[in-house]
């Protein structure tokens, strides 16, 4: 029996380019299966973006982070990111200020195929081609130490700082054997180059080897990061849980969104198991395409299921999962994906799907 009493809040940040197209097709899929559910779910707009930097200079207000920390269950992203603003300051500010300052420390980066027709290698199975990376998310290359010296000349110097705490390392790769332990997963690799990275990722190396010990239910393996992007595509198969750091891990989870189609299949969530979270997909805004209807909105939407999921409705991401396949198994998608839609009959495919196949509940109020 569902409460209709029980009302979620989400903050949405539609963003730049088909960062709104896409995040309009989330909202409709997240309302429809609400309403079949008999959930009771409130999405909020925030005009954050391209156009408000370039009106009046906002990027993230100062108190965003914790007005989103108090009154919110979950904050949905579009994507961001426009040539009128070359720096992408705005951009920075809110994705990397909001991951920094709510501690989203954990980068989930589902890799799921759907239909072997969009897998790139040959012959492969969903079943083969199924995984997750947790890349850590508030440490490493993007913290942004450094600087240059004598900018501009022949003598130039750039320093770009990678910086890793025993916290940082230890709370990621815990949270990967958790995550491998509560999914009934056998396997978790550690991903690193401690060969050539000798302090930084040394300390990777001793925090996995420590805390192997403390999960002997679960196959503990380690490869260089090189290493394991060429088996990811050699032999996708033998992989379940990845964790590596904030730039391997950016890199690898691409590579794993082409294994299952491309970006336009790609979700990620920005976790902090012990507050707020933020989703959003990893294809960017492509301004080109904005407004014209083509966009595909797939990510958007699979990054509103992991939220869904987060929030504490399981049932509701698995039914907007499922619509999600549903679709792509029968070519109910954009171009892209060999489909004939457009990024709105997308999104109203897959609301109606999540309408006819919810399952009929008893509402209290």
């Amino acid at each position: 029996m569902v409460s209709a009493s029980v009302k979620k809040r989400i903050a949405v940040i539609p963003g730049d380019g088909i960062g709104v197209d896409v995040t309009a097709e989330a909202m409709k899929v997240l309302c429809a299966v609400a309403a079949a559910t008999g959930r009771t779910l409130e999405l909020v707009e925030f005009d954050y973006g391209a156009e408000r930097y370039l009106r009046d200079g906002t990027t993230l207000p100062p108190d965003a982070p914790e007005m989103f920390r108090r009154e919110f269950d979950a904050i949905l992203v579009g994507a961001l990111g426009d040539p009128r603003v070359p720096s992408m300051k705005h951009a920075a500010d809110i994705l990397l200020g909001l991951r920094f300052q709510l501690d989203l420390y954990v980068n989930a980066r589902p890799v799921v195929l759907f239909d072997p027709k969009t897998c790139p290698l040959k012959n492969r199975t969903p079943a083969e081609v199924n995984f997750i990376v947790f890349r850590e998310n508030t440490e490493g290359l993007y913290v942004g130490l450094g600087g240059q010296f004598k900018r501009g000349t022949p003598d130039e110097v750039a320093i770009q700082e990678d910086v890793n705490t025993r916290k940082g390392v230890e709370r990621i790769i815990r949270y990967a054997f958790e995550y491998a332990r509560r999914h009934r997963l056998t396997r978790v690799c550690m991903s690193d180059k401690s060969n050539v990275l000798t302090y930084g990722h040394d300390l990777w190396q001793r925090v996995f080897a420590e805390m192997q010990r403390e999960y002997p239910d679960i196959e503990a393996t380690h490869m260089y990061v090189d290493a394991l992007a060429m088996q990811l595509v050699l032999h996708p198969e033998r992989f379940q849980v990845i964790v590596t750091c904030n730039m391997f891990g950016d890199i690898l989870s691409d590579l794993g969104a082409a294994l299952a189609g491309g970006l336009g299949l790609a979700p990620s969530g920005n976790i902090n198991p012990e507050g707020i979270s933020m989703f959003e997909p990893v294809h960017g805004s492509a301004p080109k395409y904005a407004g014209k209807n083509v966009a595909n909105p797939l990510a958007a939407v699979l990054s509103a299921a992991m939220m869904l999921e987060t929030i504490g409705w399981p049932d509701e991401a698995a039914l907007v999962r499922r619509a999600v396949c549903e679709a792509v198994l029968q070519d109910k998608t954009t171009q892209d994906l060999g489909g004939s839609l457009g990024t709105r009959e997308v999104g109203d495919w897959l609301a109606d799907y999540v309408t006819r196949h919810a399952p009929r509940q008893s509402v209290t109020s």
